[in-house]
């Protein structure tokens, strides 16, 4: 995996799959077998990788989509509508006749389905160590693919629902004829699922082939395994993650003078994941900077509750990340910056994150309230802003949308933690601040997957 960029490793990858095609890059469930008997090398297996990998791409997904939701179903940013985009979304009134319900949902699966074409692969031919390899990065595209489909679907944050509520079908197989039209698995069935596809995973890899961060490592299984059980409370789980990203010294958190840098830059010392991009694969006009910047969309405004919370030296406030205009307008130019052509690899996993998950790990787990500030603290120490002087979870979670605003956290971390959607600005917020509980915690179930699968339940309120 010495190659930089996806595009380049599917030309190589072509070379030696005969029937080597887009549909069989990029299979999705209603496709025929045929590519699973094309499955025969490791470079084989490595194609359908890259193919999970572009999926993962797409402006429907880590592209864009998926990033920006977290943010406008907040109190971070909103739409003014400059071209119509996100508006419904940024009123959290969506439908299940939406687009972005249906296209976030059907990338998605689409993840799931080359993973699961990995994943199911045997008698391959070729070095085992990168048979493994490959497919414990699929085991992990699985994971976080389902991972994001229960945090924006399931119902587990929709009127005291909990882990016994309705998530998403777990899917595990590429079409299994028995199985076509799943059931909804409750949201603690997903979640233990995605443990035990990490854990199969993280055995299934070896750190000594560790290699480009564009494609998933050791660390970034736990640095995702991190995340997910810190989502669900499981913080015992998450600080053992944590650790063995913290313990490895392989990353570091970025400088003051750096930081503004790291986003625009591949594989920088504070990435532990994250998706490439080219001039020639990128997504163009329907990027994420195209919709943070002003310009031809530009519909994705920051909001002034945002910028407020900085310090003025701060290097993530206005001046830094975050641009103030002539005619007050805020916006974030920082973080995905490019514009002509879009090419900025999309972090997944950044080290600072993994640094607050490993701070509030330690606070919920009754560990040293020292340790955990000595880390909260190695993220305002290196952005010109003041220490905390005390460790707690509003501090935490205060710099967490101080660290991680426009990366799509927000909306995820005041659901996770019970909280109301805060509603600081009534003239550029579109939504009201919907109250814990509400049905708008989750996005409705596609009416196209309704359609096709009868045993798939609509969520709550739609």
């Amino acid at each position: 995996m010495k190659l930089k960029k996806y595009s380049i490793l599917i030309l190589a990858a072509c070379m030696g799959l005969m029937s080597c095609s887009d549909s069989d890059l990029e299979p999705t469930l209603q496709q025929d077998k045929s590519i699973e008997t094309s499955i025969n090398t490791d470079g084989d297996l490595q194609a359908v990788l890259i193919g999970a990998f572009e999926r993962l791409s797409s402006s429907a997904y880590y592209g864009r989509d998926k990033i920006i939701l977290g943010e406008v179903f907040a109190d971070n940013s909103s739409s003014n509508a400059n071209s119509n985009r996100f508006v419904a979304e940024a009123r959290m009134d969506l439908l299940p006749q939406s687009a972005i319900a249906e296209t976030l949902w059907s990338q998605a699966y689409g993840v799931i389905a080359s993973a699961n074409i990995i994943i199911a692969a045997d008698g391959i031919e070729g070095d085992q160590a990168l048979i493994d390899q490959i497919k414990g990065q699929a085991y992990t595209l699985r994971a976080l693919a389902h991972f994001d489909l229960v945090t924006y679907y399931g119902q587990q944050n929709v009127n005291g629902g909990g882990l016994s509520a309705l998530g998403v079908p777990y899917v595990d197989s590429f079409r299994d004829n028995d199985a076509l039209f799943p059931t909804r698995n409750t949201v603690q069935e997903v979640r233990d699922l995605i443990y035990a596809d990490l854990a199969t995973a993280f055995n299934l890899m070896d750190a000594n082939l560790n290699d480009s961060k564009e494609f998933i490592t050791t660390y970034a299984v736990k640095a995702l395994e991190a995340r997910i059980s810190n989502y669900f409370g499981d913080f015992d789980r998450s600080l053992a993650a944590a650790q063995v990203v913290i313990n490895s010294q392989e990353f570091s958190v970025a400088g003051s003078s750096d930081f503004a840098n790291t986003f625009a830059i591949d594989q920088a010392s504070n990435s532990v994941f994250e998706i490439a991009f080219t001039p020639t694969d990128n997504p163009g006009i329907n990027g994420l900077a195209n919709i943070y910047q002003q310009g031809s969309y530009g519909d994705v405004i920051a909001l002034p509750n945002l910028a407020n919370i900085y310090e003025d030296a701060d290097v993530r406030g206005i001046g830094g990340i975050i641009t103030e205009y002539a005619d007050g307008t805020l916006r974030n130019t920082g973080k995905y910056p490019s514009t002509a052509p879009y090419e900025d690899n999309v972090s997944v996993v950044r080290y600072e994150e993994v640094v607050l998950l490993y701070a509030e790990a330690l606070l919920e787990t009754g560990g040293s309230a020292a340790t955990a500030l000595t880390f909260l603290n190695q993220i305002p120490s290196n952005r010109n802003a003041t220490p905390y002087t005390v460790a707690n979870k509003a501090n935490i979670l205060l710099e967490r949308r101080k660290e991680l605003a426009f990366e799509g956290f927000r909306f995820h971390d005041l659901a996770r933690t019970g909280m109301d959607i805060p509603f600081p600005d009534t003239v550029l917020q579109l939504h009201g601040g919907p109250n814990y509980g509400d049905y708008n915690f989750a996005l409705p179930i596609p009416s196209a997957e309704e359609d096709a699968n009868a045993n798939v339940v609509q969520n709550e309120g739609y």
